[in-house]
């Protein structure tokens, strides 16, 4: 079920709380989480609705600018399939952000390097979890299908090794690619894996950027912001100076930075949030 980043920043403030949807059936239970740029996002209730039946109430709970705003966006698309009413809430942040960014201790290391022995034990291609890891370690912010084929490897598997990898902790996705988490870089060290640079600065904790455009992921990575508090020590002018930032990038940037309690810096130079000057070397 997709939502869009204005809708999610509304569903986690509370402002939202049901979406409608046109589908032969339903597509999601009650009670399913599901994992959002904003943290975790609860189904509480899936309900057939007449359009009829609709009110304006259902508009402004559904955050619809109007009743007939809602109708219309609803009729857009497959108008023959019935209407579906889905309760939402914000359920928390999601578990892996700070599962990632958790150093594990010796017990948990050894825990998930028999989880990784397992995998590579069941493949059919053979061992691929170091690999891919280190892989990632190499290529930070790499599109899947380049770094599939250096493994040799079809896209679709590819992605779906790495989410396993994603599940523990030991990766986390960009919005190119992916890169080692401090979980991740923790295991590689304890096993003595050479790593492609030597003392690889760990990833620092904070909320990773929201899914902005390939160009503009580029532009801020490569002036080392690649986090939400990274960004809030720079002002819209000097995000919008960088080449491959335009107002889609900038819009999505600021909604992810009010669902965070961030804002950019003064243009003034004075900065609302301290310490969040992004790295520039």
């Amino acid at each position: 079920m997709q939502i869009r980043p204005a809708e999610l920043a509304a569903i986690r403030a509370g402002d939202i709380d049901v979406a409608f949807r046109r589908w032969e059936r339903p597509r999601v239970r009650v009670g399913t989480r599901m994992r959002t740029a904003v943290g975790l996002v609860e189904v509480t209730s899936v309900d057939r609705v007449p359009m009829r039946s609709l009110t304006a109430a259902d508009a402004r709970r559904a955050g619809a600018a109007s009743l007939a705003a809602l109708r219309h966006g609803l009729d857009r698309l497959h108008a023959d399939r019935p209407v579906y009413r889905i309760g939402l809430r914000y359920a928390g942040v999601d578990p892996r952000h700070a599962l990632r960014e958790a150093v594990p201790d010796a017990a948990e290391i050894d825990a998930i390097v028999a989880w990784l022995d397992r995998l590579d034990r069941a493949s059919p291609a053979g061992p691929w979890t170091r690999a891919t890891l280190l892989l990632i370690d190499e290529l930070p912010a790499t599109r899947a299908p380049e770094l599939a084929q250096r493994m040799g490897r079809d896209t679709p598997s590819f992605k779906q090794n790495v989410r396993k990898l994603k599940e523990r902790g030991l990766t986390e996705s960009l919005d190119i690619g992916y890169r080692l988490s401090a979980r991740g870089a923790a295991v590689l060290d304890h096993e003595g894996h050479p790593r492609s640079v030597p003392g690889r600065a760990v990833p620092e904790p904070g909320i990773p950027l929201p899914h902005i455009g390939a160009a503009a992921t580029r532009a801020l990575t490569a002036h080392g912001v690649v986090r939400l508090e990274q960004v809030a020590g720079l002002s819209e002018s000097d995000v919008l100076a960088l080449h491959g930032v335009g107002p889609y990038a900038l819009r999505h940037l600021r909604t992810a930075m009010d669902a965070a309690g961030l804002s950019f810096r003064d243009d003034s130079g004075a900065s609302p949030h301290a310490g969040a000057a992004p790295e520039t070397s």
